[in-house]
């Protein structure tokens, strides 16, 4: 199997992640700017990889399997890194958690929808809405924040409550696209429709 370059990109942002769990935990100056930095360099090749597989038509199958696989993993893991490193005994914390697990669960939801759907020869009817970009957007972002403050979680700094804020918004906005691909495929899901046998097509 030849490997392309979206491909690779891939695979660099799947290596970036104990890149980044290593640096979030180490004890030098910086180590909470230079998590966020590795961070932010994972997030532009995903970004990177779909435009140059769009661009220069560079798919394949492996790739387009493992680029969500990436990204999910990129995800959860960083949650999981703030979730931990959070004071317990709080409200704060407790959101953190809340959100954290919507994410994750909505995650792993709908990609088992995904692949269900994909075994019935229905994949192009669950496909990313507008929503759902907006929703990995704001996620980003809120997560970029809460690396680069994550130290001062226990005191009242302004920056990282924003972060928290766009988080739940972030969560609020999984919730809500999660709840849009199941409205797509819930014909499907009653029996309303018949399948597709595999491989068929749309006239």
């Amino acid at each position: 199997m030849r490997i392309n370059l979206p491909t690779w990109l891939t695979l660099f942002r799947v290596a970036l992640l104990p890149v980044m769990v290593a640096v979030f935990y180490l004890p030098f100056p910086g180590h909470n700017i230079t998590a966020a930095i590795v961070f932010v360099l994972a997030a532009f090749t995903d970004w990177l990889d779909g435009y140059l597989a769009r661009r220069l038509n560079l798919t394949s199958a492996f790739g387009a399997f493992l680029d969500p696989v990436a990204d999910k993993l990129m995800v959860a893991v960083t949650l999981f890194l703030l979730v931990q490193s959070h004071p317990s005994g709080n409200w704060s914390g407790v959101l953190m958690a809340i959100t954290a697990a919507v994410i994750v669960g909505r995650e792993i939801s709908v990609s088992a929808l995904r692949e269900w759907m994909a075994e019935i020869g229905m994949s192009a009817t669950v496909k990313v809405a507008l929503i759902g970009k907006l929703k990995t957007v704001m996620q980003m972002v809120a997560l970029v924040v809460l690396i680069v403050q994550h130290e001062k979680a226990a005191t009242a700094l302004r920056l990282y409550h924003i972060g928290e804020g766009l988080l739940v918004i972030a969560g609020v906005l999984t919730i809500w696209s999660g709840l849009y691909y199941l409205r797509a495929a819930w014909p499907m899901l009653r029996g309303d429709l018949p399948r597709k046998p595999h491989g068929s097509d749309d006239a």
